[in-house]
């Protein structure tokens, strides 16, 4: 498993991504930045520049807080501060250390994903 960080306004948190084929296709597009906005209260979401390749991965996920997934059929990233339940076409791409507390506020907010030194 391979680290990533993420730095936002004054803070920066770690993740470890996941050894799928969509997680190595992630990881393959860092360094980014991205303009995440809140989705339905539960999730910071945003644009990824292409699709990810989804082979081999399961069908869907039931996402906890703190994981960061991809989400197939819009081809974008998202990034759970809250529960949720199972989704179809949802695929872990990883999981964060902690929830920066910026996720939990409304509104939009910009990211730097970028492998960990």
């Amino acid at each position: 498993m391979e680290s990533i960080r993420i730095r936002l306004v004054g803070e920066t948190v770690t993740a470890t991504l996941e050894s799928g084929e969509a997680a190595r296709a992630f990881r393959a597009l860092l360094p980014l930045t991205l303009n995440l906005t809140d989705y339905n209260a539960t999730e910071k979401i945003g644009d990824l520049p292409g699709k990810l390749s989804i082979q081999g991965e399961p069908a869907g996920i039931d996402p906890e807080p703190g994981d960061i997934t991809y989400y197939a059929p819009w081809g974008n990233l998202a990034i759970f501060y809250k529960d949720f339940g199972y989704s179809r076409g949802l695929v872990r791409l990883g999981r964060l250390s902690r929830i920066p507390d910026a996720f939990r506020q409304p509104g939009p907010i910009t990211v730097t994903i970028e492998p960990a030194p």
